[in-house]
């Protein structure tokens, strides 16, 4: 069934029974958790006054700015897609997220933590396990202040982890940016509460209630383009803690770590010094859909080094004020 297909497929359950007297037929799962978002998207476009869009090139945020195209269909999205460059990203992802914008007319924001490390406003790690990824935080964190942001749309999903299973919709950071999980607002019949002081902003989560299974459903309901590492593909990788790590001039190897090709793909994408892949042959939207179905391993447990450096390591970093 396509995008369109499906969409008319809704319609006619919401009208047919106005024609017919009969009982409302209910919304399919991904239609009443896509109305959801839609909801969430132009509530924020009209209670604030500067609101991003993280983008990443990721299937979560690819997603979501395709909720945002069809929340303002027909015109183009009132706000600007941001993203946060590690500099050691994916360049599959960069040339995917370069050409979808290009392809929707939009504006693109971009916080280089690159830059953030030329001008000591960031000091970089060294050695075989450095990684630029908490460096994010503080670059995020300056580009929401430069650019006078008081809303930030994110694709975190609460299936993710323990910390962002604690989210909001309407998740509130103060002044510094920083995220308290005691001070969160209550959202009780889908009523969010978007007050805010200046310099204080709002964390907006329209994919709080979907999964990953949720995701790729869409992603093949939509027949939304992806990043080609989504697919199972032959990649040079090598083993470290028990993941497939791809090999990269910015991941330095320890001793004994020897490369190797295997079939693989990624689950989830983000710096390429703590992404891992997994073992797969999905190579289409159906298998990937097979395969979610049946793993009993959350994305981020199989494949982001950065979550197991301790139990609390994303709770730790979310106060900080990362994503």
């Amino acid at each position: 069934m396509t995008s369109t297909e499906a969409d008319l497929e809704d319609l006619r359950a919401i009208l047919a029974p106005l024609e017919t007297g009969e009982a409302p037929r209910e919304l399919s799962h991904l239609a009443t958790l896509e109305a959801e978002a839609i909801h969430i998207i132009r509530e924020v476009a009209a209670e604030f006054e500067r609101p991003g869009l993280l983008f990443s090139g990721g299937k979560d945020s690819i997603v979501m700015l395709r909720l945002a195209e069809k929340a303002f269909w027909p015109q183009k999205l009132p706000f600007p897609v941001v993203h946060v460059d590690t500099g050691h990203n994916f360049p599959e992802v960069m040339e995917y997220r370069d050409r979808r914008v290009a392809e929707m007319g939009i504006r693109l924001v971009v916080g280089s933590v690159q830059d953030a490390i030329d001008t000591g406003r960031v000091i970089e790690e060294r050695g075989p396990r450095a990684s630029r990824n908490r460096l994010q935080t503080t670059v995020l964190l300056d580009t929401i202040e430069q650019n006078a942001f008081d809303a930030v749309f994110g694709g975190a999903r609460r299936d993710e982890e323990r910390a962002r299973a604690k989210e909001r919709i309407y998740s509130f950071r103060d002044e510094f940016g920083q995220w308290d999980p005691k001070q969160q607002r209550p959202e009780l019949w889908d009523l969010y509460n978007g007050r805010h002081r200046k310099g204080e902003h709002l964390r907006i989560f329209p994919l709080s209630n979907w999964t990953e299974l949720d995701i790729w459903q869409y992603i093949e309901r939509e027949c939304l383009p992806i990043p080609s590492i989504y697919f199972a593909h032959r990649r040079e990788v090598f083993q470290r803690d028990g993941m497939l790590m791809a090999t990269s001039p910015y991941l330095e190897r320890l001793e004994g770590e020897e490369p190797f090709a295997e079939t693989v793909r990624f689950r989830t994408v983000g710096d390429m010094t703590c992404t891992a892949a997994v073992a797969s042959d999905a190579s289409d939207i159906d298998a990937i859909v097979a395969e979610i179905a049946a793993t009993r391993i959350t994305e981020r447990g199989a494949s982001r080094a950065d979550d197991r450096t301790s139990d609390a390591a994303m709770e730790d970093r979310k106060r900080e004020g990362y994503f």
